[in-house]
């Protein structure tokens, strides 16, 4: 069991990234592949989107419920089994014969990439001190990077050339690779806190780090509903903006280059600076986002803005998260995490929803502006805690 500091684990925390990896590519995959699972299975573009709100919807409603149900199941067993849970609802997607058997599987697989996420995301407290914790959440962080990076564009790709489903299988087994990757590499921890003698356990809505957890909470849908308005659609944006579907992966390949960008800065500014680097990254996901939408006919001024939109978004998500885990006291790290994962589903599938909405009812050209006024909203939120608290959070308390 691994819960005292020492080494850096960088083993461990390297599989950990290779986990999200291949979740984060099986959950955006059909954001990629909008337009061909469209047309295999015969129905709408806004269609397809809404497997993404509804794979979102099921994380936000069941997540929480499971971390609680496996709260006393070892750690590392559970990040093995939803793993392979998702692995086999990702080949049922892949074999779906129709557009409902496809929902269905996107279901099963919901289940099993919130709960994963649940663990993954209080796994790292567990592996390592307070003082290596941007540091940690950078390395496992960068497994959703390189999922933008190599895994939706080459998924994409892959999809082009030979169809959506060998796509949805090829993602699939990575899953199984990785699964097989934690057991032999990643220590286990004991994420269990004991109760000191005489001590009586305060309910966990009493716990004075809640609140903060909460509005972090709050701040993370709204910044990711913003974010998947447009992010959900940005495949046929893309095409539209002057680039054909040829150019749909190169461009998803600039946008998640640049997001792993974001992530190293995050890791080496944003832990001396996290006000500062949060709220200048907020801004100028919103500034990249508007002129997007007020200049969306030139190829060269839509790839720079991709480019400054991907960079600057790598740089939230890690540091809300050590926000939310570097804020959280031991007993309620489970439920942080959960919380955690249930905000990014829910903005997930209401950006999508949302997306879908407007583009039936306006087009593509909507998209932007209600993207860039929800972050807007969100950031606004944060400011005054975070202007109430620029120190740093303070450390959860380390087992020994």
């Amino acid at each position: 069991m691994s819960n005292a500091p020492g080494r850096f684990p960088a083993l461990g925390l390297s599989v950990l990234a290779g986990a999200i990896f291949a979740s984060v590519t099986a959950e955006f995959l059909p954001t990629g592949l909008l337009p061909d699972m469209a047309a295999d299975l015969d129905v709408s573009l806004s269609r397809v989107g809404l497997l993404v709100t509804v794979f979102a919807a099921t994380v936000v409603v069941a997540t929480t419920p499971l971390t609680l149900l496996t709260r006393r199941v070892s750690r590392k067993a559970l990040v093995i089994l939803v793993l392979l849970v998702n692995a086999a609802a990702t080949l049922l997607a892949a074999a779906a014969p129709t557009y409902e058997l496809l929902m269905g599987a996107r279901v099963l697989a919901g289940l099993a990439h919130g709960l994963f996420w649940a663990c993954v995301g209080s796994y790292t407290t567990n592996l390592v001190p307070r003082h290596q914790l941007t540091r940690a959440i950078a390395i496992t962080g960068a497994g959703g990077s390189a999922a933008f990076v190599l895994g939706v564009p080459v998924g994409t790709a892959l999809g082009h050339a030979v169809g959506w489903r060998l796509a949805f299988v090829g993602i699939a087994l990575t899953m199984v690779v990785l699964a097989a990757l934690v057991i032999r590499y990643l220590p286990a921890v004991d994420h269990r806190v004991p109760v000191k003698t005489g001590e009586i356990p305060l309910p966990l809505a009493k716990d004075r780090t809640l609140p903060t957890v909460v509005l972090v909470c709050v701040v993370i849908a709204l910044v990711l509903t913003g974010q998947n308005v447009i992010y959900t659609y940005i495949a046929p944006f893309i095409a539209d903006a002057g680039f054909g579907e040829a150019g749909v992966g190169p461009m998803l390949f600039l946008y998640g280059g640049a997001g792993a960008v974001g992530l190293f800065i995050a890791g080496s500014v944003g832990g001396r600076r996290p006000v500062a680097t949060l709220l200048g990254s907020l801004g100028v996901v919103i500034a990249s986002i508007l002129l997007l939408g007020a200049l969306p006919g030139s190829p060269v001024v839509v790839a720079v803005l991709v480019l400054a939109w991907g960079t600057a978004f790598g740089v939230v998500p890690p540091l809300l998260q050590t926000r939310n885990l570097g804020t959280a006291s031991p007993r309620l790290r489970d439920l942080a995490s959960a919380g955690m994962t249930t905000a990014f589903n829910a903005g997930i599938g209401g950006g999508a929803l949302l997306g879908g909405l407007l583009l039936d009812a306006w087009g593509l050209t909507a998209l932007p502006w209600a993207a860039a006024a929800i972050v807007a909203v969100g950031a606004l939120v944060l400011i005054p805690e975070l202007l109430r608290n620029r120190a740093k959070p303070q450390e959860p308390s380390v087992r020994v």
